[in-house]
């Protein structure tokens, strides 16, 4: 058995001095083979090492994947994970939400306060004045994305409202923070947030599928707007009806009751005024604001204030809006983000009130008012073919100046002469 051993290890070693010896008389050809294989082994081993690396990316990336399907994905730029906007997916959002349209729509203030307690009593005069024109909200869709709470949700309503004697319903977007009381119930935050919320929900606005909702509504409202010109004229006349209405019923409860001898004083002192010299103001913004071409939270913005920036003031409304000048025009700025700076008094133009006087006496008189009877273009001349100046609505009064003879009847319409059909005005 050792003999047989000891012969084994004898082969082994002639057959390694065999291939010694190979190698040495055939090194030319030997030594490329062992390079060659030795370049494939390091291949091997690297391309091991980038399969490795690939796994470990793909399984860092399924990872990511999980957790922004969990807790939502971060958008470049923001610091707020992106969620799916969902349309009408909680029942008790849709029902508060229906729940204060419809008390919108019927001038429910006790409802609406107790849903939104953020409601200034400006807001709600609106909102009761607007009622009187507004039949129902036949549409309403509500889209949410959840809010920096739990149980809260940034929540964008469209509706499309229907207006007494207009065919045609409009449509709207609106964004609320919607949330859960203590007892479980749900409360309407419009537009009265702190800080972090309202960066949160600017951010999430921001954000690709809510800039194409709110971009197809707009397209939406514009698109009906520029093809229906009596609705165009009516949502024209409405923002001017309800911001004239607005001011008068501020104006009524600012001003009290007065006996005749105060309104004799009263009188006394206004003869007084005439000749008293008149006082410009100046006013400075006090936050960055918008600058509006109305006095309405919805008229269209012109441009923004910056802190510091001062204006002529033209006008300041007991709607808790100042008009003021701006770039050589009229412009809306809320009250309560100006200040006054300085006041200059001028001596009275006697000279221009004259003129005023004068050209006064030669325009048309007034001789009454008469009623609309049914929704009735006003026009510049006493012709179907003339230009309209706007729409008059049932119920809208007008000036009167004459009943003509021809079935027409010239009446002051914005502050100028026009004509409408002696049909539809008592």
């Amino acid at each position: 058995m050792k003999q047989t051993n000891q012969n084994k290890l004898h082969m082994v070693k002639e057959k390694l001095i065999m291939i010694r010896d190979f190698i040495m008389d055939h090194t030319k050809i030997v030594m490329p083979l062992v390079l060659i294989a030795c370049v494939l082994i390091t291949i091997l081993i690297a391309v091991n090492a980038n399969q490795k690396e690939k796994l470990e990316k793909e399984a860092e990336l399924a990872a990511a994947n999980v957790a922004q399907q969990e807790s939502g994905a971060m958008v470049e730029g923001l610091s707020t994970p992106v969620y799916e906007l969902e349309e009408n997916a909680y029942s008790d959002i849709n029902n508060i939400v229906r729940t204060y349209y419809d008390a919108q729509a019927s001038g429910d203030i006790e409802t609406i306060s107790s849903l939104n307690t953020y409601l200034n009593d400006i807001e709600k005069i609106r909102v009761q004045e607007l009622s009187k024109y507004i039949e129902n909200y036949p549409v309403l869709n509500v889209y949410t994305k959840p809010g920096l709470a739990e149980n809260t949700y940034v929540a964008y309503v469209y509706s499309e409202v229907k207006f007494t004697d207009v065919d045609q319903e409009l449509p709207g977007m609106q964004t609320y923070y919607i949330g859960q009381n203590e007892d479980g119930t749900m409360f309407i935050n419009d537009g009265t947030y702190d800080d972090s919320v309202w960066n949160y929900i600017k951010e999430v606005t921001l954000q690709d599928d809510v800039v194409d909702l709110n971009n197809k509504v707009a397209v939406e409202y514009n698109e009906l707007l520029a093809s229906d010109e009596e609705l165009n004229e009516f949502i024209a006349y409405l923002k001017e009806k309800i911001n004239e209405e607005v001011g008068e019923i501020l104006a009524e409860a600012e001003t009290p009751v007065e006996s005749e001898e105060e309104v004799e004083v009263a009188s006394a002192e206004s003869e007084d005024a005439a000749e008293t010299p008149n006082v410009i103001k100046t006013v400075k913004a006090t936050d960055v604001v918008n600058i509006r071409k109305s006095d309405s939270e919805t008229a269209d913005k012109i441009d923004k204030a910056q802190i510091g920036q001062e204006f002529t003031l033209l006008e300041q409304r007991g709607n808790g809006w100042s008009k003021v000048e701006y770039n050589g025009t009229e412009a809306y700025i809320k009250s309560d983000y100006l200040e006054v700076v300085s006041e200059e008094t001028v001596a009275a133009d006697t000279d221009t009130e004259s003129t005023d006087t004068q050209t006064a006496a030669s325009d048309d008189t007034v001789s009454g008012t008469v009623t609309v009877k049914e929704n009735v273009k006003v026009r510049k001349s006493a012709s179907t073919d003339s230009e309209s100046l706007g729409t008059a609505y049932v119920g809208e009064k007008l000036d009167l100046i004459m009943k003509q003879a021809d079935g027409w009847t010239k009446v002051k319409y914005k502050g100028q002469t026009a004509f409408v059909k002696s049909d539809y005005v008592e």
